[in-house]
Parts: C-alpha cells; sequence; structure tokens
C-alpha cells in the first residue's frame, strides 16, 4: 500500500471514498467452480492535498492484472470513429510523414495503430497482455509483449529508432510509477516530437458522479492541474489539452520535450481551482452522491422486481462490475448481463456473477428494462437496441442518478 503520492511523492494523502472489498474488475469466472477462489481487494480512493492527484493507494501485481486481459478496444463503434478522429489529428499536429514512427504503448489489438498505417505512418505497439498482443499481430500490427517503464523508452530507441510520436491511450491511470512511464516516453521522443496521452477527466468524473470509473486498474484519475505536475518532473511541458467525449469525457494531453506548459492548459488548471476539482472538499461531498446513487439504483431495481418487470444488463464493462459490486446488484435484481466481446461471452462477472450472455439473449428472451452497464456507450447501444424499444422496452442508465429513457 502506497503512503506517497505516486505524482508529487508528497505523504499528503487523504481518503474520501470506500466502495468496499471488490474483486478484480475484469477477472471474469469461467464457471460457478472458480467462485469459492475468488480474491478480493480494497477498492478505496484518496486525493493528494499537496497536487490534487485523485488515486489509489492498494497496488495490484501488473501480472495478475494485465498478462492475461479480456478487454478489447476494437468491439465499439464509437471508439472505431474515435480512433480514426485520434490518429489523423496526430499526424496533422505533427506533420507525421511515412517515414515517421508512432509507438502506441499499451496498444492493445491495434485498432488504433491500424488508423495511422492506414495514413501511411511507421507504427509499432507496445502491449503487455500476450494474448491481445497476439491479435495485433493477426492484424498485421508489429507489436512488443512488453510493460512499458522508465526504461523500456530507451529499450525501445534502441532497437527501432526514436520516434515521432508516442501514443499513450488510457494507460497512464493504469500505472503505478506514473513519472517513470512518462520519462520512458520522453526518452523515445526526437526532439520535436510529441508525447500524446488520453485519459479520463477527474472533472467529469466528479461533475458527473462517474464512481464507477474506479476499479484497481486505474490507480490515477487525472486533472490538468496534477498532470502538469507531474508533467514537470520529468522535463515535459503540456502544449495543448482536447476534451474528448469518450470514456465519460476524457482530456486528451499534448506533451512536448523542454518547453513550458502554454497558455491554453494553464488556463483549466485556473478553471480547475476555481470549480474545485483540486479540493479535498470536492471529493467528499462526491462520496456523499456516491451513497446516493447507490440507494437510488438499489430502490428502483427492487421496486421493478416487486412489481414484476424483467430486467437484464447490458454491457460486461470493468465499470459495470465496480458499479454492480458496490450496489450489490446480484443475480436475483438482474438475472444476466449481455456483451459483444467474444471473450466474455459464457462468463460470469467478478463478484455478483451475473451470466454474460451474447447480444442476441435479449432477442431471445425480451426483458421490460435494460440496464445500461456500458452508459458511456449509451446512444450507441440504445440504436442498436431498437428492437427492445419498439416492442416497448426501456432503458435504465445508472450515472448520474439512475433515470429511465
Amino acid at each position: 500500500m502506497r503512503h506517497e503520492c505516486r505524482a508529487c511523492g508528497a505523504p499528503t494523502l487523504k481518503r474520501f471514498l470506500s466502495l468496499g472489498e471488490q474483486p478484480l474488475a475484469n477477472a471474469f469466472l469461467r464457471g460457478p467452480e472458480d467462485v469459492a477462489s475468488e480474491p478480493r481487494f480494497p477498492l478505496d480512493v484518496y486525493c493528494c492535498t499537496t497536487c490534487a492527484l485523485v488515486q489509489l493507494a492498494d497496488v495490484i501485481d501488473p501480472e495478475v492484472l494485465f498478462a492475461e486481459y479480456i478487454y478489447l478496444t476494437g468491439t465499439s463503434t464509437t471508439i472505431a470513429a474515435h480512433n480514426r478522429q485520434y490518429a489523423a489529428s496526430v499526424v496533422r499536429e505533427l506533420s507525421l510523414t511515412p517515414d515517421d514512427l508512432v509507438v502506441e504503448v499499451a496498444s492493445n489489438d491495434g485498432s488504433l495503430l491500424r488508423c495511422f498505417r492506414d495514413l501511411g505512418v511507421r507504427v509499432l505497439g507496445v502491449e503487455p497482455a500476450r494474448n491481445i498482443a497476439a491479435e495485433a499481430v493477426r492484424q498485421g500490427i508489429p507489436t512488443e509483449v512488453r510493460f512499458f517503464d522508465a526504461g523500456a523508452g530507451a529499450a525501445v530507441r534502441a532497437s527501432h529508432g526514436r520516434a515521432r510520436a508516442v501514443i499513450g491511450n488510457n494507460v497512464l491511470a493504469h500505472v503505478d510509477d506514473t513519472a517513470g512511464f512518462l520519462r520512458g516516453c520522453a526518452d523515445l521522443i526526437d526532439a520535436d516530437g510529441g508525447v500524446v496521452v488520453e485519459v479520463p477527466y477527474a472533472r467529469e468524473m466528479l461533475q458527473g458522479t462517474e464512481y464507477d470509473t474506479v476499479y484497481h486498474e486505474h490507480l490515477c484519475y487525472f486533472s490538468v492541474t496534477a498532470l502538469a505536475r507531474l508533467a514537470e518532473r520529468v522535463g515535459l511541458g503540456i502544449r495543448r489539452v482536447d476534451e474528448v467525449p469518450v470514456h465519460g469525457g476524457s482530456i486528451r494531453v499534448w506533451f512536448g520535450k523542454g518547453i513550458a506548459h502554454a497558455e491554453q492548459p494553464r488556463a483549466m488548471m485556473r478553471e480547475e481551482t476555481e470549480n474545485g476539482v483540486s479540493t479535498l472538499a470536492a471529493w467528499e461531498a462526491f462520496a456523499e452522491r456516491t451513497a446516493e446513487n447507490r440507494r437510488a439504483l438499489r430502490q428502483l431495481l427492487e421496486e421493478l422486481r416487486a412489481a414484476g418487470k424483467t430486467v437484464a444488463g447490458y454491457g460486461a464493462p470493468a465499470k459495470g462490475n465496480t458499479l454492480l459490486n458496490y450496489c450489490q446488484v446480484d443475480t436475483g435484481l438482474v438475472p444476466f448481463t449481455v456483451d459483444r466481446n467474444p471473450l466474455k461471452v459464457g462468463t460470469l462477472t467478478p463478484g455478483m456473477h451475473l451470466p454474460v450472455r451474447p447480444v442476441e439473449a435479449l432477442r431471445e428472451e425480451p426483458v421490460d428494462y435494460v440496464l445500461i452497464l456500458a452508459w458511456n456507450f449509451a446512444d450507441e447501444i440504445m440504436t442498436q437496441l431498437q428492437f427492445h424499444r419498439e416492442r416497448g422496452g426501456r432503458f435504465i442508465v445508472p450515472i448520474p442518478m439512475p433515470r429511465i429513457v
């Protein structure tokens, strides 16, 4: 367990939220025989009162979390469109040519790098999950199987040369040594290159009561203020911050070597100070809203059950498992959930043990309500399930407060 902030090193971590003892959010069970041996770990959230970084103090061995992985970036049409825009913006902003190298750290199944490749840029993935890296290679994306840390940048540079761009898409939050990770990225780029990371934005998490964003893989929840202080430790400055509407609200942060933070990110830092993102009091109020969400969701599901209504889940995302376990939503309230990821279909969700079935199950076994656990893709899901609405079905969106659509 950590006692010092992983961004600034100060011993000023204050706990503001406990989500209880929870299983690992992506540790899906193969069957009932796995239930007895299912481990649980504290899921408590802290705020550093020195640098404002929101973070977990309990750290799970990354080999346990990531050596085999079942989240695939290529299963969402929303993310596919996002990736195309993302790649185009990096190619444009950094004026990349066919001779330039783009390295993505935690490249998953290569979905984003395929967009760069299609734009004529050389690519390399670095991915710790053996099974996911193998899928990327099958898709024609060269991929090294390794964790990325402070020394990895120099190692990749020695074997592949310097990169013009290093991409870290929803990975920085997964890293215990965040400064070492960014230092490795800085070591890999050339002098006029860029490090571009996307992370869920702590402001959106705070304002939207997105407590289900918290799980053991996500060690940090970043504001621009916290990222700026972290960057300063490793010789990087922030050129620009873009707000992007994925995963409940994220930021794309453009870092450069040996530069001062530009005025635009500085203005965002001032705004964060004004709206309380950097204060412990704001996060304590977030914890109170989290408890109210649990009460309201359980009350709604129990009332529907008492009225004889049927409910199924849609999605088996990690965030959904945080919500199910914190709110104690078991098969008595939601008998099953569905998902498009073939690696999850046929398993049981961690903790609450909801069977994960293919999406077609909602056609074969109609229900009155669909609880959208992957609520960050709610519009896409409701469009996909138009047949459910046409036969009188309704949807439940659980965040920020449960509402029927």
